[in-house]
């Protein structure tokens, strides 16, 4: 029997888009990338370094995988060992996080001195059943709800530390193109003013990082050419690392380099296995033209069925958009 290698011609097309995702998961987990997040995207990392940043982000990093209940009061709970991805409250259901961890603010190295939570998650589109930044503040609130008991206990809310949901959306739409935003509590005075320090009411952030890789720089932030480098499905992995190190100084250790070259070598098998079954339909479908008219066809339509799945529409949007069934789609992306 053949050794089966992560790009092996009997992986289904499913299963190596599920592993896909998996790396981009662990690719942004690294201190490094994470901290290059942080410097562009938490206001409290602004015009710090990130070898002082990757410094400041605990040691226990948590990637989605194996979910595990949170809770309890033991005392090392409360110090930097990294936090489950997976959130469970009675009577609240439970979620998963793609990567949630802690970090010390600038200038701050004793444990007890820990003051961010924070949550990193990854999309493949921007236009979802519900608005990203609706589920981002859902997430933020169940990071705050989830700290008593761990963080602080009884009625001591003033250790209540503070949270980010950081959304990276990647294939934004045009009219979108390379942006972030944030949203945060902030205080209005209605009638007069109550005195109050913002760092008692600014607990909550979400920001929401879209990515365009076929937009214009224009004025775009050091932090979208980095993650939109970092997370190109069309460039080879040799050219990936060369930019990551000499534009964003990533230092390419073994892991984080193995994890961008599986991902590339993935995203080319997705495309080479989609190619051959838009190719077997074409010839099907142009016998009557000529084979190499029919071999046209077959690469053709394959690349437009990837490219619109890669945007993220689903298989009646593409059905549509490409005038074949929604059969023909599936059997294009998958056995």
């Amino acid at each position: 029997m053949k050794k089966r290698t992560l790009i092996a011609e009997e992986l289904d097309a499913a299963g190596i888009k599920v592993q896909y995702d998996e790396h981009v998961k662990r690719i942004l987990s690294s201190r490094q990338v994470l901290a290059r997040i942080l410097q562009g995207a938490v206001s409290e990392y602004a015009g710090c370094c990130t070898e002082e940043i990757t410094e400041w982000i605990e040691p226990g990093i948590e990637v989605s995988r194996v979910p595990v209940k949170p809770g309890g009061k033991r005392e090392n709970e409360l110090l930097i060992t990294g936090d489950n991805t997976e959130s469970k409250v009675p009577g609240e259901g439970s979620l998963t996080y793609d990567i949630r961890f802690r970090a010390l603010l600038p200038g701050q190295s004793k444990p007890a001195a820990v003051k961010l939570l924070l949550n990193v998650e990854a999309q493949k589109k921007f236009y979802q059943k519900y608005h990203i930044v609706t589920r981002g503040i859902f997430y933020g609130a169940r990071m705050l709800s989830e700290q008593l008991d761990r963080e602080f206990t009884a009625s001591d809310y003033d250790e209540l530390k503070k949270v980010y949901s950081i959304w990276i959306c990647m294939n934004a739409p045009k009219h979108i193109g390379n942006a972030m935003s944030e949203y945060r509590i902030a205080k209005q005075d209605l009638i007069g003013a109550i005195p109050e320090q913002q760092a008692n009411y600014d607990k909550l952030s979400v920001v929401i990082i879209c990515l365009n890789e076929e937009a214009p720089e224009g004025n775009c932030a050091k932090l979208h050419g980095f993650l939109n480098t970092l997370l190109s499905p069309a460039m080879d992995a040799a050219e990936k690392e060369r930019l990551l190190a000499e534009n964003y100084g990533l230092v390419m250790e073994q892991e984080l380099g193995k994890e961008l070259r599986q991902m590339c070598n993935l995203s080319e098998a997705i495309e080479e296995r989609g190619i051959k079954k838009g190719l077997k339909r074409g010839l099907k479908q142009g016998k009557a033209q000529g084979r190499a008219q029919g071999r046209a066809q077959g690469i053709q339509l394959a690349k437009a069925v990837i490219r619109l799945a890669g945007e993220g529409k689903n298989e009646e949007e593409i059905s549509a958009a490409c005038h074949i069934t929604v059969n023909s789609v599936r059997e294009i992306l998958s056995d």
